[in-house]
């Protein structure tokens, strides 16, 4: 069975997608961009400025489902310059403990609204009693 969830603390989607989508004892966060919840646009600011903005936009999601990015077992980070990865890696360092997720990081070719990082993430959710 799959649950969608949806939350205004993030970007409303801009396609045919979930914010994020449960099934069973795991959600499964759609890629997001540093955009402003309120106002749908992409914050101004270096890789950092825009990395601390996803992680923003990843929070509220996963707090919508009843998890937290302490309950991260995954992630994907797309960059749109590899360059920015030292950058973007400072800032991401700070939202995880030890055991920080399993990540896979790839160079795209665009992003959505020539945004410079996107993240997915897959994260243990609580299961329904």
């Amino acid at each position: 069975m799959r649950e969608a969830i949806s939350t205004s603390a993030a970007p409303a989607a801009i396609g045919p997608y979930s914010q994020a989508i449960r099934a069973g004892s795991l959600l499964f966060v759609s890629g997001q961009i540093p955009l402003d919840p309120e106002t749908s646009a992409l914050v101004e600011g270096d890789i950092r400025v825009q990395t601390h903005r996803v992680f923003r936009n990843l929070a509220g999601i996963l707090d919508a489902a009843g998890t937290s990015l302490e309950r991260v077992v995954r992630a994907t980070v797309y960059l749109a310059d590899m360059n920015d990865f030292a950058a973007m890696n400072e800032v991401y360092a700070t939202y995880f403990s030890s055991p920080a997720p399993a990540r896979s990081t790839i160079q795209a070719a665009r992003l959505p609204r020539d945004a410079r990082v996107e993240i997915d993430v897959i994260a243990e959710i609580a299961n329904r009693e």
